[in-house]
C-alpha cells in the first residue's frame, strides 16, 4: 500500500485529469474508448483509487487534447 504522500498526489492527478475532461467537455465514457479502456478502469484513474502507467497517462492526454504536464502538475 502507497504511503498517504504519494495516494493524496494520485487523488491531485485524478483531480487535474477530471478538470481537463470536463474542460474539453468529454464524458468518461469518451475517453475511455479513445484510449481503448474499460470504463471502469478509466474512472479508477479518475478518482485516484489506482496508479496509472506513464504510457496510460500519455494516451488519456493525446485523448483530452492536453499536455500530458497540464495532467500531472
Amino acid at each position: 500500500m502507497p504511503d498517504d504522500r504519494v495516494l493524496a498526489r494520485r487523488r491531485a492527478i485524478g483531480d487535474q485529469i477530471r478538470a481537463a475532461r470536463l474542460w474539453a467537455n468529454l464524458t468518461q465514457e469518451k475517453v475511455a474508448l479513445r484510449v481503448d479502456m474499460s470504463l471502469a478502469s478509466y474512472n479508477r484513474i479518475e478518482q485516484g483509487h489506482a496508479s496509472a502507467k506513464l504510457d496510460t497517462l500519455i494516451r488519456i492526454a493525446d485523448a483530452i487534447g492536453v499536455p500530458l504536464a497540464d495532467l500531472v502538475r
